[in-house]
């Protein structure tokens, strides 16, 4: 069993990160969901810059597994996604309503909703800094900006959970251990 995939074409220094916190990760290509080869996973994430041609070839992929990403989340498990960083995206693989405005700042957040989630950032008293936010939310708005714009949405699906985020920096380690406690092992 695998605690979390990362849903990428090549290697990240992300991956350090799951190292360093004692949480088995496994990069996969978007070719690979599905098939009776994948071990199950408590979370599925997709790194910051996945809609973004200069970083990745995923999307097709992505958008290709609308089905089996669903199913992976309605079973129990964990979908955590960062931003698109493009200028503008809407989510037709999601089974929740969610656009991305690309806007890079640093600033600090607001917590609007009470979520064991929000420990993805250590310090949400400090700036963090982010790529973007999102409109027309379906889910729970956890963090805002200083202007009201939405950077972390939690939405609860069957057993699992969607996390969407434009916060750009790494997780911290409680978030990744919480994920991995909250979310049920099943097969993507």
């Amino acid at each position: 069993m695998t605690d979390v995939m990362l849903l990428w074409d090549n290697a990240l220094l992300f991956e350090k990160l799951f190292l360093e916190h004692g949480i088995k990760c496994q990069r996969i290509a978007p070719e690979n969901l599905g098939t009776p080869f994948l071990p199950p996973s408590k979370c599925l994430m997709i790194p910051t810059g996945f809609a973004n041609t200069d970083y990745t070839k995923v999307l097709n992929g992505i958008e290709r597994s609308k089905k089996k990403l669903e199913r992976f989340v309605e079973k129990g498990g964990v979908l955590v996604i960062f931003g698109p960083m493009i200028s503008e995206y809407e989510y037709p693989w999601l089974p929740m309503k969610l656009r991305y405005v690309q806007k890079q700042m640093s600033a600090n957040i607001c917590i609007t909703k009470e979520h064991s989630a929000r420990c993805l950032v250590e310090n949400p008293e400090t700036e963090v800094e982010f790529d973007g936010y999102f409109t027309d939310t379906e889910g729970d708005v956890i963090f805002r900006d200083e202007d009201g714009n939405a950077l972390m949405v939690v939405k609860k699906f069957g057993e699992g959970m969607i996390i969407a985020t434009t916060i750009h920096e790494f997780p911290s380690g409680d978030f990744l251990k919480w994920v991995v406690e909250t979310a049920r092992s099943t097969k993507i």
